[in-house]
């Protein structure tokens, strides 16, 4: 896949932010703009088995966001991601700064700089600061699926209930529609895209007035074979009235952006309610949940280094077992060269 090389000199840049929830489809929304135009950033996330396609997000800036969730008491599989928590200024500005030197490092001077990690979604306000701060407008993409399609995704990944997942999705949607209310920005719906990518994109471009280059053939192209009908691996719009508050929730927030994703106007305040909801929750258990989460992501974060530099370390001694094989390879080679020189002057003492 050819994916568009990141201009310069551009009359304005702007930013681009796929927001949404984890497993709801913002990899594919993010390929789809890549291709038409966008930049990626510099350290993309590989695929793996669960997003076999690749992750389209800066790898980089996905560990960043973790450590300063946790920073600030959290984790991006929090049920009470949103409202989003800010720090102490002085200790916010070493985050601020330290953002925006890593998003200058993946991005360079890429006109039209492509952030796609669905932890934005729940720190947004921060991320709206950074690119302040670098004066680069932002427009918002947000992917919408139905939630139970992500709660099956998250169970074959995670093993996560589906009232956890319910929870979660719920929080990262009320994030994405919260914080950018007064940004440009389009709800595009997963399943649409997929039917439908060159609308999708089409209605986009409309509403966010922003300058992706029109699809040439091969853009087109690409973009058919990435969005094939095999993303779909978990279908939604079963019934969530089984699973409790947490389902209720779920269907109030999922009711406005469906409506929003069909090209509807759902009512600005139609989500005040489901917000007062989850924080009426995390009021009562928030105190109990939320630490908990933190430790546990600290805890995975810590197994994961520890498996980087296992790894690393196995490759080191695999690396100096295949040199010391080579040293003695060439000692032997030495030995033979050596034993057949003493032979030689044998030979010719033997004669003289």
């Amino acid at each position: 896949m050819t994916l568009p090389q990141a201009d310069h000199g551009s009359a304005e840049r702007i930013a681009y932010l796929v927001l949404g929830m984890h497993r709801s489809g913002t990899s594919a929304t993010a390929q789809m703009l890549a291709l038409a135009g966008a930049h990626l950033p510099q350290n993309v996330m590989p695929g793996d088995r669960h997003n076999e396609q690749g992750y389209f997000e800066p790898w980089k800036i996905a560990m960043f966001n973790d450590r300063r969730l946790r920073a600030a008491g959290g984790a991006w599989n929090d049920v009470f991601a949103f409202p989003h928590r800010s720090l102490p200024r002085r200790n916010e500005r070493k985050w601020l700064n330290e953002a925006a030197a890593l998003f200058a490092e993946e991005y360079g001077e890429a006109s039209r700089p492509l952030l796609k990690d669905p932890r934005v979604t729940v720190l947004l306000p921060f991320w709206r600061t950074v690119l302040d701060d670098l004066e680069i407008p932002v427009r918002c993409v947000i992917s919408v699926r139905h939630p139970f399609a992500v709660a099956g995704s998250l169970a074959r990944r995670d093993d996560f209930p589906v009232e956890t997942s319910l929870l979660i999705w719920s929080a990262y949607m009320l994030a994405a529609e919260a914080y950018s209310r007064d940004l440009p920005r389009v709800f595009m719906g997963y399943d649409q895209m997929l039917a439908d990518w060159r609308g999708e994109l089409a209605r986009a471009e409309a509403a966010l007035g922003a300058g992706l280059p029109p699809p040439t053939k091969a853009v087109a192209k690409a973009i058919d074979q990435a969005l094939s009908a095999d993303l779909r691996h978990n279908d939604g719009m079963a019934d969530l009235s089984p699973y409790g508050w947490a389902g209720r929730l779920a269907q109030q927030v999922w009711t406005w952006f469906a409506d929003a994703a069909a090209g509807g106007s759902p009512p600005p305040n139609g989500l005040a309610e489901a917000a007062a909801e989850l924080e009426r929750r995390r009021q009562d258990v928030g105190v109990l949940i939320s630490p908990l989460t933190r430790d546990l992501d600290a805890a995975r974060a810590e197994l994961l280094d520890l498996r980087h530099a296992i790894s690393s370390t196995r490759k080191e001694l695999q690396m100096l077992d295949a040199q010391r094989h080579a040293l003695g390879v060439e000692v032997a080679a030495l030995r033979d060269e050596r034993a057949q020189a003493m032979a030689m002057i044998d030979y010719f003492l033997a004669r003289s």
